[in-house]
């Protein structure tokens, strides 16, 4: 149900290097793929395929990011949300966002105490663990710049008071890249704050049929409650630890690099990923590791992240717009165009 050239990531056993210490032999990423393992488990007992969508947003979730769900009505991008955040004994929390949303009802605002005379705080959805924003490009500009500094810096700052966010803090948002009536374009510094822009499509004959199946006796969707929460904070701040420790050699540093610095030289494209989509590569590589039980990262591991991580953070030359070229075509050749270290 999602374009991706590159398979998901399979274990394989490390190169020895003779003469030095081994430095695989470090971390146990165990509790991280057994975690992920969990999760999916849940959330397949109502959804039926999306298995890369899942995958990456469990990466986004075990590192920090946010992520963003684009494809037409019906294809279970917020059910996915939802079921995920019902998989984390943590709070939730949805925002529709409609064009007469203002930003005090995202992050709050101060009310008048009568009785005392004095102003107090009053918390928006958006002090939650999980936060889904329902089809976000349906607020205006005003409203999404609300969320510039809670997505980035994890904290709200309304009259000169700063307040944090508690932590796990994940965003979860949704658009409808079809239609375009009464809808808003994301800015690119808000883009380039979703850790991956995870573009889904319809699914297959037999996933459908496997649907219809699964809910031809289920009207209401009552399957949906059996799915149980199986991680909790604490289980999401370690396996973040773990993910930081998995080794990473120094030639694939420069693969990274080497990749987004081509998007900034490259004819084809108008504006390039910045250094955030850099260290954006380096963290979901090493959580795609990690969830299939590696302590160190391969060149598939930065393939496989690469388009989700890379295509809204460039923007294409209205030359190959007007030829019909995709960002994902683009990002094809560049990727390709790159040598794989060995």
């Amino acid at each position: 149900m999602m374009e991706n050239e590159f398979n998901s990531p399979a274990k394989s056993e490390p190169v020895q290097q003779s003469g030095r210490e081994n430095p695989y032999a470090g971390v146990n990423t165990d509790p991280v793929m057994l975690r992920a393992d969990s999760v999916r488990s849940e959330i397949s007992r109502v959804i039926v395929g999306q298995h890369e969508m899942l995958e990456l947003l469990l990466a986004a979730l075990f590192t920090g990011g946010h992520v963003l769900l684009e494809g037409v009505p019906g294809i279970a991008k917020t059910l996915a949300a939802k079921l995920l955040a019902k998989t984390v004994r943590a709070d939730f929390s949805r925002i529709q966002f409609t064009p007469d949303l203002m930003p005090s009802d995202v992050i709050g605002t101060s009310v008048f105490n009568m009785k005392t005379s004095d102003f107090s705080f009053r918390e928006g959805p958006v002090f939650s663990n999980i936060v889904l924003i329902d089809e976000i490009n349906r607020a205006p500009a005003k409203t999404q710049s609300a969320l510039f500094e809670v997505m980035e810096e994890r904290q709200v700052t309304v009259d000169g008071v700063t307040r944090r966010m508690s932590d796990p803090f994940f965003v979860v948002a949704t658009q409808n890249p079809v239609e375009q009536e009464g809808t808003y374009k994301l800015p690119e510094a808000q883009l380039d704050r979703f850790l991956f822009r995870i573009i889904l499509s319809y699914p297959g004959l037999e996933e459908e049929q496997q649907i219809l199946r699964r809910f031809r006796d289920d009207f209401h969707g009552a399957i949906r409650e059996s799915v149980n929460a199986v991680l909790t904070p604490a289980d999401i701040e370690e396996s973040r630890r773990i993910i930081e420790q998995v080794y990473i050699r120094e030639e694939l540093l420069t693969y990274i690099a080497t990749i987004v610095h081509n998007t900034r030289n490259n004819p084809d494209i108008f504006l390039g990923a910045s250094p955030r989509a850099s260290l954006s590569l380096l963290k979901s590589a090493k959580a795609v590791a990690a969830m299939s039980g590696r302590n160190f990262v391969t060149p598939d591991d930065i393939r496989y992240v690469s388009y989700p991580v890379l295509n809204h953070r460039i923007i294409l030359t209205p030359e190959r717009e007007m030829e019909g070229y995709s960002t994902r075509e683009v990002l094809d050749d560049i990727i390709k165009n790159v040598e794989v270290p060995r």
